[in-house]
């Protein structure tokens, strides 16, 4: 936990983001799996740790706007929860801990709320994502269930999105520990890709060393040698050669900071010709989008600057024609890139996504696409200082969509079909790092994890 004037000066700063009532913040219950005692790993919710830091189930914070006062409500553990948990923190330790000099049990919550609600004060709170909130919410505000989600403050959204978006040194140091642990877990995986390996195998191993290096995994692991799909979870396929495993993770530390990492290997250890060509051009893209951030710059246009490297490389080995910028205009790279160029990360590995993509990523001056591609792009306004983001290119020949556009004849005068019709057995390539944008520029997070072709040949070929 950070010191306890991190936590206040938080509350502070959305004092000043948020006017009149008060701000509610329910923080996580624990979730059954098969039955009631049998629960998931306890992940509390973001928002609740950023302001209020405690990652126990069962608590709630409230900030009073009108007195300055903020309330932290949970109950103090009986003998029954000692048997079984061991003696835990009071809730008055809780509270000291985070700032909060006012401490109540949780049936007092409600009792708090209706006075504000009755006496016509409004209660701010953050839209929720889990159904069990969503129930305490319609429960505690008199809401219908169906109307809880619509009902979440824009005001508070926009300001936590503010204070959320620019992280601080501690902040940045325990994400770049947790880039640390990635490295350990895609050099690992880069040793092990090798023909008859089970991908699970592979996966499991790397999670391993997520759960006795930090907190475990910061989302579930993608590893496939099917890389032409883009969130493949599935990890029951046999390494064989020509293939390429593509590993997309990353570890979450302790205060639940995220990395988010991806690497390309080649199953056995060396890039065919085919594969060199076409993990040169993500490569480029990967680096000149990186060194084109900078507070200022439209990630959107940064977006387009990959579009455009990655266009380029494809017109160069003849799987696209024409001229590149028209290309990229008309979207026509969108069928081997159609995904966003990154992400903001942070608390959560889609940092602030559960608040709505639209506020987090969007703004009056930069209106979200709505064209194939493009439209999947999570963020496109203008970056600031400490804002971190990932940067992900990827190229990917996906079968299905080839046919579907071929049948269509869908940008023709940019795409040769004939050519992109030999690539169907490649799978797909998708480079990813974090990086932290500074004053001037931009700087990539932790410590390096092998990215060349030469670099990654040599991890595997010292496995």
């Amino acid at each position: 936990m950070f010191p306890s004037s991190i936590y206040k000066d938080r509350r502070n700063r959305l004092r000043q983001e948020v006017h009149g009532g008060l701000i509610f913040f329910p923080g996580n219950q624990e979730v059954s799996f098969n039955y009631l005692a049998n629960t998931y790993a306890f992940r509390q919710d973001s928002s609740f740790l950023y302001f209020f830091g405690q990652d126990q189930p069962d608590l709630a914070g409230v900030m009073d706007l009108d007195t300055g006062k903020d309330i932290l409500f949970g109950n103090d553990v009986e003998i029954s929860d000692i048997i079984w948990m061991g003696q835990q923190p009071s809730m008055k330790e809780r509270s000291n801990n985070v700032g909060v000099a006012d401490t109540r049990s949780m049936s007092e919550l409600e009792g708090v709320l209706h006075q504000a609600l009755s006496s016509g004060r409004k209660i701010h709170y953050l839209p929720p994502y889990r159904g069990e909130t969503i129930i305490q919410i319609s429960e505690l505000l008199a809401l219908p269930l169906a109307g809880v989600r619509n009902q979440a403050s824009e005001e508070l959204i926009r300001g936590v999105v503010k204070l959320r978006m620019k992280k601080d040194l501690l902040e940045i140091q325990e994400m770049e520990n947790m880039v640390d642990v990635a490295w350990l877990m895609h050099t690992t995986a880069m040793k092990m890709a090798r023909p008859g390996t089970i991908e699970k195998e592979i996966a499991g191993t790397i999670e391993g060393i997520a759960l006795s290096q930090a907190n475990g995994v910061s989302f579930p692991i993608i590893l496939t040698i099917n890389g032409q799909t883009l969130h493949n979870h599935y990890h029951g396929n046999i390494l064989i050669p020509d293939r390429m495993l593509v590993v997309d993770a990353g570890a979450e530390s302790e205060y639940h900071y995220a990395s988010d990492i991806t690497r390309t290997a080649p199953v056995g250890g060396e890039f065919s010709r085919r594969q060199k060509d076409i993990y040169a051009i993500v490569l480029a893209a990967n680096l000149s989008a990186i060194k084109a951030l900078k507070p200022g710059v439209p990630f959107r246009d940064i977006h387009l600057l990959a579009a455009l490297e990655i266009t380029r490389g494809l017109t160069a080995l003849g799987i696209m024609k024409g001229n590149v910028d028209e290309a990229v205009s008309q979207g026509a790279h969108t069928m081997f890139f159609p995904h966003g160029l990154g992400h903001p990360i942070g608390l959560d590995v889609h940092d602030l996504e559960g608040l709505g993509e639209n506020f987090v990523g969007y703004d009056k001056e930069t209106e979200r696409s709505k064209e194939f591609g493009l439209g999947f792009l999570r963020f496109g306004r203008k970056l600031q200082e400490h804002f971190v983001m990932t940067i992900e290119p990827g190229i990917y020949f996906i079968p299905e969509l080839i046919d579907l556009w071929k049948a269509e004849g869908k940008h023709a005068d940019f795409i040769n079909y004939d050519v992109a019709d030999t690539y169907r057995d490649f799978g797909g390539i998708r480079i990813e790092d974090n990086v932290l944008i500074t004053d001037k520029g931009s700087r990539v997070l932790g410590k390096p994890i092998p990215k060349t072709v030469s670099e990654i040949e040599e991890v595997m070929a010292g496995s």
